[in-house]
């Protein structure tokens, strides 16, 4: 017996999503619980990956489950698929485990053909419909199936409407309809060689693998790495009866959130329009009626929507995305989905339904993606600021942008990806503008309504944009918009504030947001629930209390170097590099001394009372230095000009300083630990500006908590050495002040062999923190400035990697340094207290991998520490049992 691939609406079930994908496991669920859903049925995700196992040929026995569960749809409607007095007609619709919203293709209106359409017109009594779901269907079908641009199609609708004199498609008659037909099929015959096919049957077979076939396009593969899915779980296919909204004024269809998915307020919010079909909603190609209006014009199908809708969130238990379908004045339900939401909007829902007694407070913390916070601390126009308003538009996603415009997905990934700010302005998105859309500041449509494409898109992204803006007349041939009249050309700069609609001339000053509520204590529950605490990698007070206000409980990276890159001090560090002696060095130091000293009395100050790591100066003393090549240059000049000897010696002894410290590689080079080993004044001089700051601050009633970091050791004796340095500055301050300070040592992991050695080194040591920056650099043999650019992105292209291991941290390898560290450093030690400080402290999956190993820490930049607050909450509850 054949493997199951085809399930009836009646047959699955909402636990089969991994079998069923989300839509086909929803349709199921409707249909179990008794709501109007059109009779159908799912092909299975199995059955598409076994479709590209098999050498993209369809699974044996598919076909003849197909068939079966046909026959029960026109059982089920009394209509028969491809008959010529009462056509049965189908969707064929994608459906992954994952949502994935326009990424992938569907055909609508499938069983039409020369004859049918005449059944349909009959059975209907109204020809337009009938030719205008024709229409529609090869159109659809031609792009979709048979690979013809959808431009094709495209001009001849433009030529008929112009033929005509109308603008709306919905005004086209028959005769027009008819003869778009005609010109459809012309085109299809000469882009393919190859008639339109006209079996229904045929037509089915073909609709289903172009859906399995939808699965691999670019953009449906662009969406699922950008969003961490999976790529070999599959698609499914839905085969649903159709039901149509454009069979009169009596007919309509619509989205609909069961809570404003901008704001997360409790009521239904979506968009409808009457005598058309979904496809006209969703693209934005009429400018739909808020739904609220459905009650004016038809209360009982409002008051049956309501129901429903209530219904599905509370079987759920989340914030539901529907589609639906009037016919004839007979509501059905297309589909539900947890419906796609703002960050600010996932926070509100979750709190509010805790509240409600819907989920639990885990379940709460576990509804949004640490990620989408960073979304919150998208900026706002400035109030203050007097702004231009240009022309106003609904406003799709909140937050606010200024950029230059461009006019295509292709321009703003080109401009984005170095380094321009940029606003996509589109007559309306599709799928195929997903990257543009990721590049782009923000997105203006001059199309569209709050549940278009680019509003939908866009709010998942957190990408503020403005739709339906229709005072924008688009010119993509002469690149430019017009409004009133006046034109702006492709790099104007203009701004957009998604949370108002307003398009405005120039750039906008802007300010940061203020958090909810809401924000503050669905983090609460997080750190509740968290055995991991989150700190921050901090260099100023600024970024301290910056740090402070998100929640970080300490500091745990505070990186020296970056203080001594002041343009003030530049020329004093550069004296202490170039001195000649032990005296002309200290000499150097004694002047960066009090600098040093207000550093760190200002951050220590502004994180009273919680622990701040220092780590000593870590890069090669070249980076302080002019490039050699600046100087040849300048020495070149000075021979040139023979004005001015003493500045041209002293440039030549400067270039044969540089050209001294230069290195072949300097990250593995003179730097971190190994410059205190060679210059111990410089780690005595900071170790003093520490403890002093530290001293007048206890004397003034703080509570703090200094740690002192070592970079870069391989073994024991460097770190030995280097704390007994530290240790001894320590004692010295606290006689000469009279004071006593609690402090720590402690060091960087960075190195492989000192993650091998973590037990000699865990033995005299207060804390590790693994510098996971250097340590995958070391331990991948990568160079992170050079992959990247370079070679990084074709391993991931070719599946080599799958991820890049400079964002994800690389568990099998880099990760298990990490492990062998933890366990060896803490055999010696068992009150060592350990911790990451690298750019994967902030990356959720890397946060759970620290929870998992046992760290006590992760330490990350400001604005990703409530990212950091949620993955370690997430992390125990992924973990539980384990």
């Amino acid at each position: 017996m054949s493997k199951k691939y085809v399930y009836l609406f009646q047959e699955g079930k909402a636990s089969m999503r991994d079998l069923l994908g989300g839509k086909g496991a929803n349709l199921c669920e409707m249909t179990n619980i008794g709501l109007p859903v059109p009779p159908g049925f799912t092909i299975t995700t199995e059955a598409c990956n076994e479709y590209y196992t098999n050498g993209e040929n369809v699974p044996e026995g598919t076909w003849e489950q197909v068939w079966p569960a046909l026959a029960e749809i026109e059982a089920s409607t009394g209509k028969l698929f491809g008959d010529k007095v009462n056509p049965l007609l189908v969707s064929v619709r994608s459906g992954a485990k994952f949502s994935m919203p326009g990424m992938m293709d569907t055909v609508l209106n499938l069983g039409l053909n020369d004859d049918t359409v005449e059944a349909l017109a009959a059975n209907t009594q109204n020809e337009r419909f009938a030719w205008d779901c024709y229409r529609r269907f090869i159109q659809m079908f031609g792009d979709v199936v048979l690979e013809v641009e959808h431009y094709v199609f495209e001009h001849i609708l433009e030529i008929a409407k112009e033929k005509q004199g109308v603008q709306y498609d919905s005004e086209l008659s028959p005769e027009s309809l008819k003869w778009m037909v005609s010109e459809y099929k012309k085109k299809i015959v000469r882009h393919t060689g190859k008639p339109f096919p006209m079996d229904p049957r045929e037509q089915l077979k073909l609709a289903v693998v172009a859906v399995f076939r939808s699965w691999n396009i670019d953009r449906a593969t662009f969406y699922r790495r950008i969003n961490n899915i999976p790529h070999d779980i599959g698609t499914a296919v839905n085969v649903q009866s159709m039901v149509f909204g454009n069979m009169g004024t009596d007919s309509g269809t619509g989205v609909a959130f069961t809570r404003n998915p901008s704001t997360g307020e409790s009521a239904l919010y979506g968009e409808y329009l009457m005598n058309a079909q979904g496809e006209d909603v969703v693209a934005g190609i009429r400018t739909p009626n808020p739904i609220a209006t459905l009650a004016k014009e038809n209360s009982e199908i409002y008051k049956q929507f309501v129901d429903i809708s209530k219904r599905l969130e509370t079987h759920y238990r989340d914030m539901q995305d529907i589609e639906f379908t009037i016919e004839r004045g007979k509501l059905y339900i297309l589909q539900t989905r947890n419906g796609k939401r703002t960050a600010s909007a996932s926070i509100r829902v979750a709190v509010e339904l805790f509240h409600e007694g819907v989920i639990t407070k885990e379940e709460a913390v576990m509804r949004i993606e640490p990620d989408q916070l960073d979304h919150l601390l998208h900026r706002r126009m400035d109030t203050d600021a007097t702004l231009q308003v240009l022309a106003k538009g609904l406003p799709a996603s909140p937050g606010a942008a200024s950029g230059r415009i461009v006019f295509s997905a292709e321009e703003a990934e080109r401009l984005g990806n170095v380094g321009e700010k940029v606003i996509l302005v589109r007559t309306e998105t599709t799928p195929d503008d997903i990257r543009g859309i990721l590049a782009a500041q923000g997105i203006l449509t001059s199309r569209g309504g709050m549940t278009s494409h680019a509003a939908v898109v866009s709010r998942h992204m957190g990408k503020p944009a403005v739709c339906g803006c229709d005072a924008l007349k688009i010119d993509y041939a002469k690149g430019l918009l017009a409004i009133d009249g006046v034109e702006y050309l492709q790099g104007t700069i203009l701004s957009i504030d998604g949370s108002t609609g307003r398009v405005i001339k120039g750039e906008v000053s802007m300010v940061d947001p203020e958090l909810s509520e809401g924000f503050k204590e669905f983090l609460d529950w997080a750190d509740e629930i968290s055995r991991l605490k989150v700190m921050a990698n901090a260099d100023s007070p600024t970024e301290a209390l910056n740090a402070r206000d998100f929640g970080a409980v300490g500091i745990g990276l505070t990186r020296t170097e970056h203080m001594f890159m002041d343009p003030e001090r530049i020329p004093i560090v550069q004296e202490m590099i170039l001195a000649q002696t032990l005296e002309e060095r200290e000499d150097a130091l004694t002047k960066l001394l009090p600098m040093q000293e207000e550093d760190f009395y200002g951050i220590l100050k502004a994180m009273q009372g919680l622990p701040v790591t220092i780590r000593l100066l870590d890069p090669p003393l070249h980076e302080f230095l002019p490039h050699s090549e600046e100087l040849v240059v300048e020495i070149t000049k000075l021979r040139i000009n023979k004005n001015d000897s003493e500045a041209l010696f002293k440039k030549e002894i400067l270039l044969s300083k540089v050209r001294a410290l230069s290195e072949l590689n300097p990250m593995l080079g003179h730097r971190g630990c190994r410059l205190g080993v060679s210059y111990p004044e410089i780690t005595v001089m900071q170790a003093r500006a520490i403890f002093q700051a530290s001293a007048r601050l206890i004397k003034e009633g703080f509570d703090i908590h200094p740690e002192v970091m070592i970079p870069l050791i391989m073994g024991k004796e460097e770190f030995l050495m280097m704390r007994e340095l530290v240790d001894d500055t320590a004692k010295l301050v606290m006689q000469e002040q009279d004071v006593h300070i609690h402090y720590k040592v402690g060091t960087m992991i960075e190195v492989p062999r000192a993650a091998l050695l973590a037990d000699e080194i865990g033995s005299v040591a207060d804390f590790f923190s693994f510098g996971t920056n250097d340590l995958t650099q070391m331990t991948m043999g990568l160079s992170r400035d050079d992959a990247q650019g370079k070679f990084l992105p074709v391993y991931l292209e070719k599946k080599l990697m799958k991820t890049d291991p400079f964002v994800v941290l690389d568990r099998a390898g880099v990760g298990k340094l990490i492990d062998m560290g933890v366990k060896l450093g803490r055999s010696t030690n068992p009150d060592l207290t350990l911790g990451i400080c690298g750019e994967h402290g902030g990356e959720p999956n890397s946060v759970e991998f620290c929870h998992i190993v046992g760290l006590d820490y992760v330490s990350c930049s400001p604005f990703r520490v409530p990212i950091a607050r949620l993955a370690a909450a997430q992390a125990v509850i992924k973990n539980q049992g384990k």
